[in-house]
């Protein structure tokens, strides 16, 4: 791969027999990406799911891992009171010893805002940078809304953990320059041509905005093959995303699953990311499909 890229590895957190085992297979995914060659551990947020509820796990990881950096991607801050998550995260932050990064997107599943009782109304990038804004506030320990103290714990990091913008979207990324450290993009078909060009994108806003290079990740999911079993790896996408996009029609799920995620040997995977390598990525997050631990191992093999 290219020098300087690297490689994050996704909890299992949307997998349908993630339970099967109680916390027990949680622990060995992160135990097994801590102790691997993989830059970052993530998870990302649902609400009208089964996966584990995102700030919760975040202590679980803090205290199952050393080494490795901890992304919470992708948070929709305004299913969250922005005062408690910015205190939550900092917690986070404290726990893991400065080890964490923020992932804030505005969703786009409307059912996860009314099962908290969040307001529709909220579901906007505007709104997204307002309650950044309340999170880099209660981090720099301003008085917010009518404290008479500063909220803390203090992050770790000064000025709170790196906040990137979760978005396939041009004019979110742009909007977002005005607050994010940079993209946590994902890439549905694993095309570094088309990530490429979004990457420009936030290159040129963040240059306009007069901040510095952003940040520059993408995600993709993925599934292994020893090429013994044609087919097997496309497979275990589908039933992925046949779980995971249950919010969408089958049919319109069935015709994006053969040309979603990755499927393939890991020779074939390590080819992959050495392209994204090559486009400038600095990091690659892996999304599993299944709940194997095995996985963690393989992808670790090619890495070394």
């Amino acid at each position: 791969m290219q020098p300087g890229m690297q490689v994050g590895m996704t909890l299992p957190v949307m997998e349908p027999d993630l339970w099967d085992e109680g916390a027990r297979t949680l622990e060995a995914w992160a135990r097994a990406v801590d102790e691997g060659p993989f830059s970052t551990l993530c998870f990302g947020e649902r609400m009208a799911f089964d996966n584990p509820e995102t700030l919760t796990l975040l202590g679980a990881v803090a205290a199952w891992t050393d080494r490795v950096r901890i992304a919470t991607t992708v948070v929709v801050p305004q299913l969250h009171d922005p005062v408690l998550l910015a205190k939550s995260l900092a917690t986070g932050d404290q726990l893991c010893g400065g080890r964490l990064s923020v992932g804030l997107g505005v969703g786009g599943r409307e059912e996860d805002y009314r099962v908290v009782g969040a307001d529709l109304g909220t579901q906007t990038m505007r709104e997204m940078a307002e309650r950044a804004g309340v999170l880099k506030a209660v981090w720099r320990g301003e008085l917010v809304a009518g404290a008479t103290r500063r909220i803390g714990p203090p992050p770790v990091q000064e000025g709170g953990p790196q906040l990137l913008v979760g978005s396939m979207g041009p004019r979110t990324i742009r909007h977002a320059a005005r607050w994010a450290d940079g993209l946590a993009g994902v890439t549905l078909d694993v095309d570094p041509a088309g990530v490429r060009r979004l990457f420009d994108v936030a290159e040129k806003a963040w240059a306009e905005a007069g901040k510095g290079r952003p940040r520059l990740t993408t995600s993709f999911w993925f599934a292994l093959d020893d090429g013994a079993d044609e087919g097997s790896a496309r497979a275990q996408v589908h039933r992925h995303l046949r779980h995971y996009m249950s919010w969408l029609p089958a049919d319109l799920v069935d015709a994006m699953a053969p040309t979603t995620g990755f499927a393939g040997t890991p020779e074939q995977l390590r080819e992959t990311l050495q392209r994204f390598g090559d486009i400038g990525c600095d990091e690659v997050h892996l999304i599993p499909t299944g709940s194997d631990v095995a996985q963690v191992e393989a992808v670790a093999e090619l890495l070394r």
